[in-house]
């Protein structure tokens, strides 16, 4: 732990945390208290811990907020998916869990794979600037994206504007289908989203730490145990 370190991450004791709140398997808050809990806040505490500073948690509602905080030095560090549109302001660690995302298609319908869901005139739904929008923006060479603002808003589309398919987070689909009898989810996934955590750009020595703080809490064991501890389905350590 140098000085360097400190300065670029927890500058006057203090560790400002970016927390997407649109992200229900890492972070919840309490109806009652307001308090965020999860594998994210959990993260923060140990972080804030080892550097000897206290702890903000500052929340934004979907990831694309976040990352457009990076560039105002609004936090210090931030929770969020690392996609190649982001690493422009923001210096990423490898990731320390993965989310599959795949797509839940309405009753009735004739996709039957995610291959088929890139085919001319099939409207697909998704949460703008999701990580897996990010993904689906450079990879679909067909389909059209129709975005919501946040991922309970995206099956709200997909069900009034009668839309082809759903991308989204796995573990969020599974509750989904539910919610639509007769609705498929496809088998597969069309990306594995890559949780990390990053700092703005230019705080080389903060970026090595958080490289190397992550690389230590997946080999010990507490990323798994806090997955185990929070009850969190559908995700795992990343490799």
């Amino acid at each position: 732990m140098t000085p360097a370190i400190r300065s670029e991450l927890s500058p006057g004791g203090k560790l400002r945390v970016g927390v997407n709140l649109g992200n229900f398997l890492l972070v919840t808050k309490d109806p009652a208290s307001g308090e965020l809990r999860g594998v994210v806040p959990d993260l923060a505490q140990e972080l804030a811990q080892r550097l000897g500073a206290t702890v903000e948690l500052i929340g934004y509602p979907g990831a694309g907020q976040v990352a457009d905080a990076a560039g105002a030095g609004a936090w210090d560090v931030g929770f969020i998916g690392a996609e190649p549109q982001r690493a422009a302001v923001i210096e990423f660690t490898v990731a320390y869990v993965e989310i599959p995302a795949t797509y839940l298609v309405p009753p009735g319908s004739p996709i039957r794979s995610l291959e088929e869901v890139d085919r001319p005139g099939i409207r697909v739904a998704t949460a703008a600037r999701s990580a897996y929008d990010l993904y689906l923006s450079r990879n679909l060479k067909h389909a059209t994206l129709v975005r919501a603002e946040g991922i309970p808003a995206s099956y709200e589309l997909f069900v009034a504007e009668k839309l082809d398919a759903l991308s989204g987070l796995l573990p969020r689909l599974t509750s989904d289908v539910n919610r639509m009898p007769g609705a498929r989810i496809l088998e597969g996934r069309f990306t594995a989203i890559q949780q990390a955590i990053g700092t703005p750009k230019a705080r080389t020595a903060g970026a090595a730490y958080l490289r190397e703080f992550v690389a230590d809490i997946k080999a010990s064991g507490l990323v798994a145990g806090l997955i185990a501890k929070h009850g969190v389905k559908g995700i795992s350590v990343a490799p």
